[in-house]
């Protein structure tokens, strides 16, 4: 398999960088262009609390049959363009990939079935559930786990599910530790060296799945790592800025999935995405202020800067005053995508100040908002490019997030206070004594990650 390389950035003028465009588009079958001019919304949607199992499944497939059925019909009657609908497989439904290909293909079906009699558009984007933690994984690629979830992609995509995305967490027992006790140097090596060997393997195979059953290889997120020190930082438990810093650290990791031949969207929770478009010019999606229903996060409109699908995480099958949730999302990220359409329609420096204005909001307040904005995301992007090597690229991540903290604080573009100032001091300290050497660096740290079976990891 051949890996592509990325030595510079898709974008050089800040200016193109924007929602809705994207320099490589992805067409779907049914001619929706993702990137292609148009920001659609993708609702993400789950179940309410309850068992799934054998006996249960006949309200599991009924449940996402209310669930997609509200949204096409809300889609319909707001006059939608388009709409994508993501599953996110559950656990059981990944460890027994017939349950899974069940729930996709009652998706698949009802939304063919308005696109044929109303004219909406829409696709199916299935994120099988990743299984393999916990103590009873025998390997990270092979065993049952492994095995269940290639099945349950294949099923799926044969089903009619059009792309195919995931969040793996490939070093994510040695990240949880990291974020725990704010180390950047575990964090880095969970990243940067566990995560990109995880991604090599598994986008490879994705890749495989989605060439022989007509899908799209769409893209990865580094959820549980980046929104897992997000979600720690939002309630003060860790700095802002270590959050911060990992989240650009995550970009390394994630663009495997695209050297590996995926082709986007990136998948909405990973908000590294706007590094990702940056860097391959490929369409995103993103979540801001209408994830709520999930997570609160301090990015609710930076966000959506260059979003070319603007989701809302994942919402949970419950009755509102307003309707069902999902269907209630449904219409929040239907007019947010009207008001960024209508903006592209008007003239560029209409959208130019829209996204500026979402950027400006948000990234004065809190380092994470900061190191999303699109300038920074992309003069980060053109100086990451110019290293060479996974390992030395997310240590350079690193240093970057924290340099361009470190200045906007300087020059008043950002508010942050003396704690926070000194973390960002000691990140920069840890990550620069670092060995430049990845097998020196790995044969440092691995002792101290007490969670890790490097036998797993082939290492």
């Amino acid at each position: 398999m051949s890996i592509t390389k990325y030595t510079k950035t898709a974008y050089n003028d800040l200016s193109e960088f924007i929602f809705g465009k994207a320099i490589y588009p992805v067409t779907l079958k049914n001619g929706m262009s993702i990137g292609g001019g148009v920001v659609y919304p993708e609702v993400n949607f789950t179940l309410p609390p309850m068992l799934i199992t054998k006996d249960t499944m006949s309200d599991v497939l009924r449940n996402y049959k209310e669930i997609i059925t509200g949204i096409c019909d809300r889609a319909r009657e707001l006059q939608v363009p388009g709409v994508i609908a993501e599953i996110e497989t559950l656990p059981p439904m990944t460890e027994n990939p017939q349950w899974g290909i069940e729930v996709s293909k009652v998706v698949v079906d009802i939304m063919k079935e308005y696109e044929i009699k109303h004219g909406l558009k829409g696709a199916v984007r299935i994120t099988p559930n990743d299984i393999r933690e916990g103590d009873g994984l025998e390997h990270m690629w092979r065993g049952k786990q492994w095995d269940a979830m290639l099945k349950t992609f294949e099923g799926c995509a044969n089903a009619g599910a059009e792309l195919l995305a995931i969040e793996s967490v490939g070093g994510k027992e040695v990240h949880d530790d990291a974020i725990m006790y704010c180390d950047i140097a575990k964090s880095i090596f969970a990243l940067g060296v566990l995560g990109c060997r995880d991604m090599e393997v598994l986008w490879t195979e994705i890749v495989k799945i989605a060439n022989k059953t007509g899908a799209v290889a769409s893209g990865d997120t580094a959820c549980g790592f980046g929104n897992t020190a997000m979600v720690l930082a939002d309630k003060s438990y860790i700095p802002k800025v270590f959050a911060a810093v990992v989240r650009v650290v995550t970009v390394v990791r994630s663009l495997v999935a695209l050297e590996c031949g995926a082709v986007g969207p990136h998948k909405d929770c990973g908000y590294e995405g706007v590094y990702i478009k940056a860097i391959t010019g490929t369409p995103i999606s993103m979540e801001g202020k209408s994830s709520a229903c999930a997570h609160l996060s301090p990015i609710g409109n930076v966000a959506a800067c260059v979003a070319d699908l603007w989701s809302n995480e994942s919402v949970q099958n419950i009755k509102l005053l307003g309707g069902m949730a999902p269907t209630v999302s449904l219409e929040q990220l239907a007019y947010d995508c009207r008001l960024l359409n209508e903006a592209s329609a008007k003239d560029h420096k209409t959208a130019e100040m829209l996204r500026d204005l979402h950027a400006d909001s948000d990234s004065s307040l809190d380092p994470q908002a900061y190191v999303l904005r699109p300038d920074v995301a992309l003069n980060i992007s053109k100086e990451l490019v110019k290293v060479e090597g996974r390992f030395s690229r997310t240590k350079k991540a690193a240093l970057l997030a924290a340099a361009h903290i470190e200045k906007a604080y300087k020059s008043g573009e950002l508010k942050l206070d003396d704690k926070e100032l000194s973390w960002l001091d000691n990140i920069t300290e840890s990550v620069e004594e670092l060995p430049d050497d990845v097998g020196e660096f790995t044969e440092n740290i691995i002792g101290d990650c007490e969670k890790l079976d490097p036998k797993k990891y082939d290492m």
